[in-house]
């Protein structure tokens, strides 16, 4: 058993990034353990390990230090973060025993209370075989899927983002049921066929935060469990136990009418117009032989028009959507032009990319009278 005191020494930026990234994994909710609010340090040489978990995210950092005594402490997350993030550039020192912590750093000097480090849950990591991908090939789909996830704890299963094998790679899917992302990993093996696993999107947006395109990512898929480790920092998760819904046959085969647009162009207008766009009022887009036409009418507040010239094939068509709903799926979309896909106002319509054929974005229009 590791003794419940530790003394380090370490350059103010390094620590404050261990304490950040492992506390996004402590607990914020009132009323839970106390133990979980804080994060665990474990110094083993030069080694110290900042762990945070909520029981349901653990997240594990490893830093290089200048160790001066082998321990276990737990510190509060965010207060331990915020006094070292406030001091001076520079070498903090921590030196702490089973009642409280001390962290020094020039002429800066704080104690804060420690939280027993017996009561620090004990978490670990799921068995299986491990598979060791690149960054480029996840993080670009980590940040077009992810934020289509629900945040609704109502429904779990929509909080999740479902990866299967498909072919001879994955496919990501995430809905909240009003919006659909879904992009393809043509060549990137993470599952046995016929395998697919609920990953909580949260996890994933902590993976997409610290994985860069040069960094390799090493993943085990437990029954119940799992791990993601890259560059020092190691990730657990609970997979989340459900039936995803089989949204991905909400894609229609063939959308009559089409239109082509400049993707940054789009982007601005839409952001201009939303301005307008108060209390849930929709961003209407009329589109045209004679090109594109959005609007926001919020009553009392006033109103919004702009006009864009586009490429558009199809019936003259009015569709309405919910503003931060149709920016998220302009932004996640890649290359300098996007499609918008659509049959009727009422109809889901699709944003493509020409440029990025295995990523698609569903999105579900507002009725407007």
């Amino acid at each position: 058993m590791e003794r419940e005191s530790v003394k380090f020494r370490c350059e103010r930026d390094v620590l404050v990034e261990g304490l950040t990234t492992a506390g996004r994994a402590a607990s914020s909710r009132g009323g839970v353990s106390q133990v979980l609010a804080g994060v665990h340090l474990s110094l083993h040489g030069d080694q110290l390990t900042i762990t945070g978990t909520d029981m349901e995210l653990t997240i594990g950092v490893e830093i290089t230090v200048s160790g001066k005594a082998d321990g276990a402490i737990v510190v509060p997350a965010k207060l331990a973060a915020d006094i070292v993030k406030s001091l001076e550039p520079g070498a903090v020192t921590v030196d702490g025993d089973r009642i409280q912590a001390r962290i020094i750093s020039g002429r800066s000097e704080f104690a804060v209370q420690l939280i027993p480090a017996e009561e620090f849950p004990q978490i670990t990591a799921p068995e299986g075989e491990a598979v060791v991908i690149s960054g480029s090939d996840l993080s670009d789909g980590l940040r077009q899927v992810v934020p289509s996830a629900s945040t609704d704890d109502s429904r779990v299963v929509l909080t999740g983002v479902l990866i299967t094998a498909e072919g001879s790679g994955v496919r990501l899917v995430a809905t909240d049921s009003y919006r659909l992302a879904v992009r393809d990993l043509p060549g990137t093996t993470l599952l046995e066929q016929g395998r697919h696993v609920l990953v909580p999107a949260r996890a994933l947006q902590e993976i997409g935060r610290l994985l860069s395109p040069e960094d390799e990512l090493t993943m085990v898929f437990g029954e119940r469990d799992a791990s993601f480790v890259t560059h020092g920092v190691r990730l657990l998760t609970r997979l989340i136990d459900g039936t995803y819904p089989e949204a991905v046959r909400l894609i229609p085969d063939e959308q009559p009418n089409r239109m082509l647009v400049g993707r940054s162009t789009l982007i601005d207008a839409v952001r201009r117009v939303r301005l307008m766009a108060r209390e849930s009022t929709p961003i209407r887009l009329k589109m045209s032989s004679e090109g594109l036409e959005l609007a926001a009418v919020t009553q009392d507040v006033g109103q919004a028009h702009e006009s864009l010239d586009c490429d558009y094939r199809g019936d003259e068509i009015m569709v309405a959507f919910n503003p931060e709903f149709l920016l998220t799926g302009l932004e996640v979309t890649t290359g300098d032009e996007v499609t918008i896909e659509s049959t009727n106002s009422l109809k889901p319509v699709l944003l493509r990319s020409g440029e990025d054929p295995d990523f698609l974005y569903l999105l579900m229009p507002v009725r407007v009278s």
